[in-house]
């Protein structure tokens, strides 16, 4: 009887709050932000009313107006604000549980009797005038992408909504490439941190990691400025997260994926635990805890010392089958927003996402000799790649006035879990062969900033200041590979271990980054016209710490060939097992660690700007100034004769930068810019670190000789903005590049070990042009079916050229650099119905994956096309939306070639396919709902 007036009392009160919840909800809101007409700043203390009542409220330090508690009908909103020409827009429509977004742009007053005028616009006209103001008032050149569009596309992270923007494309799924430059020339921002890179091998950061609809704006400056960062020559990425919400919210989306060469089909692994599937390594792949600690300790022992401990690492090396079960990608978010009487807003908005994927990847490898004429090696593999990544976002930020307060963070864990099956011939055993490798990783990235916004005294001063903390740990416990070659002709069915190959290594990365930034601005009159003088400072410590183990099986002999024989001969399940460790007829772990296999790095960058922001007449604007870097590098390791090597370089770079923008007309621009920005080396780049990738049969080692580079830019750039959300773009660059690193292939390299090393080229140049169109068909018929399709494409192309000393090579593009990138797509969206359809459509051409010499020719990548179709439905009055994706319809492969004549394009009767693989295409079902608590 309690438990059940228990259960009545509970249900009553879930009915009650579902009640106060509805009732809550039966109010609407006018929402908006008020920015200046010509600089684009947002302008903090704007009185905003509605017309003939006090109730109203000022714009927040963002430029940011709520009003709530409004009730379905027609208003009239009055915009006031000193010096500024006061404002009244009319037939705003507010409905009940809705937010009506209505953004405004103030004039500045030219005389004391203009300043009392009032001008009147309606709603319509008003939005649209605010949206060219932002489109025009940038100052540099950029492109960006807001979270109304992210919503109408296919994109679920943030990886995919770069490839919709101008100049950009993806490698791998995740890494960015802007203007056809590798992603070394990028750099990558959070909101007003920087971001250290990802990946322990290269200067990238997996914008996979960060979900879509968390996304306020993106933008991709593609010219320098002297508060921005001057460690780029492609471009640099700021993705802005959500913080303080228009209203409460709670949503949840989910999803589910059928890829057709992966789904339901056969996925092999070794033994894998539930842990995985929550991003977690298994306590079996971790290095045991009472092994020897280092291979000076482990090596001198006795061998039966090292067959004792080769037991402690378990015999993991059965496989396992399963089918490929769906992708899946769930996330849950929860936006809450408190006003007080006292004018502040208190805003959270936390998110937890969860993905899981399971794809099968065929590759073809292949290899040649005798001046590439014949085959050295030809293999066939099967990736079965296991990813999960778990993904915490969690904001929270406060407003007052004139101040913002803000805490936010991101923590992203994932595993990737990465078997390949290998079949095929290799000469240099003269016989076929069968390898397996089990790489398994899990990266972790913690970032956390705090930061403030604040205006202060009559001049309008603001203060801007950001403190971050970045944690990034790489763990790779156990990478196993196990190899075995054919034994007794080619109709033999006896495969014996090659024990030298068989082996199993560690390692694990820490990174640690500290950053604080600070920038101040002064609003001041020059020329009767609204100028800025703004100053800052940015200091960045990053510290890391690697290390690494390898081990390989040793056998040792019997004295019985028969014998060693039926052990050598055991499957790979069994044939490692404790009872076959032994001094005689058995294995033990043979330590080959060297004393480069570690490395400790510490870098330091001190920077600060000055810059002014100038007006001219009616018109023209200039934006100008310098920013000085200060940047120290340190590698700290013990070279092979155990010497311990120090490294270091400093860097003083003085960096100026120019924008000037003049306004043609009210829907047009012309922009003009020139800067000097820098190419540092990775630690990763810097570390005399030899690793041998099994797969790949690729050996990579660091250069801690390697300089920082500097690069010369120069842009030119028209555009038309015809109608709110149109646009169309003409760009021309051109980039002269000093000391630009690049990864190349060694002369001494074999087929079976690719030697890359990373060097700094002498001279090098790029230029092109970039064209990008967002247009209505409304010309055609401002009703019906035209009225809602929009067409948008960016088309990019790009000459560049390496300046080589070296006879024998010929001129060649930078390595990375294509020569061209499509983006493209149609798009159809009825607002009454709720119906969107979209196409996408994505090329990259042609570039060089690793530079070759007079050797070994330059490896390229292929370009390919690849085609996306989105069908989405408004469901549940706007509150839910189901989303069928197609994606990479067409399915082609990716091709890796030796590019064996002085054409870039892949011609498959002469030049030599070195990698080919497919990866399937992705039919995706998605739905998901918002539940909105407006007041």
């Amino acid at each position: 009887m309690d438990l059940l007036n228990s259960f009545k009392k509970a249900a009553l009160t879930v009915f009650a709050l579902m009640i106060s919840i509805l009732s809550y909800a039966q109010t609407g809101k006018i929402s908006g932000t008020v920015t200046d007409k010509k600089t684009g700043e947002t302008l903090i203390g704007v009185t905003v009313k509605i017309k003939g009542t006090t109730k109203g409220m000022a714009t927040d330090v963002d430029g940011k107006y709520t009003i709530s508690g409004l009730s379905s009908q027609k208003y009239s909103l009055v915009y006031q604000y000193v010096g500024y020409t006061t404002k009244e827009i009319g037939d705003i429509d507010v409905s009940d549980s809705k937010i009506t977004t209505l953004n405004v742009i103030l004039e500045e007053a030219n005389s004391q009797n203009l300043s009392e005028v009032v001008i009147k616009g309606s709603f319509k006209k008003e939005s649209i005038n605010a949206l060219y103001a932002q489109q025009k008032s940038s100052i540099s050149i950029s492109s960006g992408i807001s979270a109304e569009i992210i919503q109408k596309s296919p994109d679920r992270n943030t990886s995919e909504v770069l490839k919709r923007v101008s100049g950009a494309s993806i490698q791998n799924n995740k890494f960015v490439v802007i203007r056809g430059l590798a992603d070394r020339y990028n750099t990558s921002m959070l909101n007003n941190s920087l971001l250290p890179s990802t990946e322990p091998d290269k200067k990238a950061f997996a914008f996979d990691i960060i979900p879509a609809n968390l996304i306020d704006n993106l933008v991709v400056y593609k010219t320098a400025s002297p508060d921005l960062p001057g460690d780029f020559a492609g471009g640099i990425i700021q993705v802005i997260t959500k913080d303080v919400p228009d209203q409460s919210y709670l949503n949840f989306s989910t999803s589910w994926g059928y890829n057709t060469q992966s789904t339901f089909k056969d996925f092999t692994s070794n033994e894998r635990s539930g842990s995985e599937y929550l991003g977690l390594i298994d306590q079996d792949r971790k290095f045991p805890s009472s092994f020897p600690k280092s291979f000076q300790t482990y090596n001198p022992l006795p061998a039966q010392d090292k067959v004792n401990f080769s037991k402690l690492l378990p015999n993991a090396y059965a496989e396992n089958s399963y089918k490929a079960l769906p992708s899946q990608n769930h996330q849950i978010t929860w936006g809450n927003r408190k006003d007080f009487e006292n004018g502040g807003s208190l805003g959270s908005v936390v998110s937890l996402s969860y993905r899981n994927s399971q794809s099968i990847n065929p590759v073809q490898r292949n290899d040649y000799q005798n001046d590439f004429r014949d085959i050295y090696y030809d293999y066939n593999d099967t990736q079965n790649v296991f990813n999960t990544s778990i993904g915490v976002l969690a904001n929270i930020t406060y407003k007052k006035g004139r101040n913002k307060f803000g805490f936010k963070n991101l923590l992203n864990n994932v595993l990737e879990d990465i078997y390949t099956q290998r079949s095929g011939f290799n000469t240099n055993i003269d016989a076929n062969l069968r390898f397996n490798n089990a790489d398994q990783t899990r990266k972790t990235i913690y970032n956390t900033q705090m930061e403030g916004e604040h205006q202060f005294g009559k001049a309008d001063q603001k203060i801007n200041w950001n403190l971050s903390y970045s944690n990034i740990n790489r763990n790779q416990p156990d990478l196993r590979s196990i190899y075995y070659r054919q034994v007794g002709g080619s109709n033999s069915n006896v495969y014996s271990l090659v024990d030298r190959n068989s082996r199993r290594f560690f390692a694990d990365m820490k990174e640690d980054n500290f950053s604080a930034l600070a920038n101040y601005s002064l609003p001041f009159s020059l020329f009767k016209k609204k100028s800025i003088f703004k100053t800052g400072f940015l200091s960045m410590y990053k510290t890391r710490d690697f290390k690494a183990r390898i081990f390989n099986y040793l056998y040792n002999t019997s004295g019985s060939a028969s014998y060693d024989e039926q052990i050598l001969s055991q499957p790979k399940d069994v044939i490692f097992k404790p009872s076959n460790m032994s001094t005689s007829g058995g294995f033990y772990l043979n330590d080959f660690t060297s004393n480069t296999d570690s490395y400790q790095a510490q870098t330091l960058l001190n920077a600060g700007y000055l810059m002014l922001d100038n007006h001219f007449g009616e018109n023209s604007r200039l934006t100008w100034g310098a920013r000085i870097e200060h940047y120290h590098q340190n590698i700290d390791y013990i070279d092979l004769s155990g010497t311990s090597k120090n490294f270091n370089q400093t860097f003083f770079d003085v960096l100026p930068s120019v924008n000037y923008t003049y306004s043609i007309n009210e829907k047009s621009n012309f922009r003009v810019s020139g800067s000097r920005t820098v190419s540092r080396p990775e630690l990763r780049e810097l570390a005399p670190f030899t690793f041998y990738d099994f797969v790949s049969q690729t050996s990579t080692l660091g250069n801690p000789m390697l300089k920082r580079g500097t690069i010369n830019n120069a842009d030119l750039r028209y555009e038309i903005y015809p109608k709110a959300g149109e646009a169309i773009t003409f760009s021309l660059f051109y980039k002269d590049f000093n000391n630009a690193i690049e990864q190349t292939l060694d002369e001494g390299g074999t087929p079976e070990r690719r030697q890359v090393n990373y060097f700094n080229i002498g001279k090098a140049y790029s230029f092109g042009a970039e064209v990008d169109i967002r247009k209505r068909f409304d010309f055609i018929n401002e009703t019906g079916f035209f009225n809602d399709l929009t067409f948008f494409a960016n088309l990019s192309y790009i000459k560049s050229e390496v300046k080589l000393s070296t006879i024998g090579l010929d001129a060649r593009p930078l390595q990375g650099q294509s020569p061209y990138l499509v983006n493209a797509g149609l798009q159809y969206a009825n607002e009454p119905t709720g119906l969107t359809f979209t196409g996408l459509y994505n090329r990259v051409g042609q570039r060089i994956a690793f530079v070759g010499n007079t050797l070994i020719p330059n490896i390229w990548e292929n370009s390919r096309d690849v085609v996306d179709f989105q069908i989405s439905k408004k469901l549940l009055k706007n509150k839910a939306e189901l989303k069928l994706n197609a994606g990479d319809i067409f399915n082609q492969k990716s091709i890796f070639y030796l590019n064996m004549d002085d054409k870039t394009n892949f011609d498959s009767k002469v030049d030599k396919q070195y990698v080919t693989s497919r990866f399937g295409t992705n039919f995706t079902i998605s739905f998901s709902y918002n539940l909105s608590f407006a007041k």
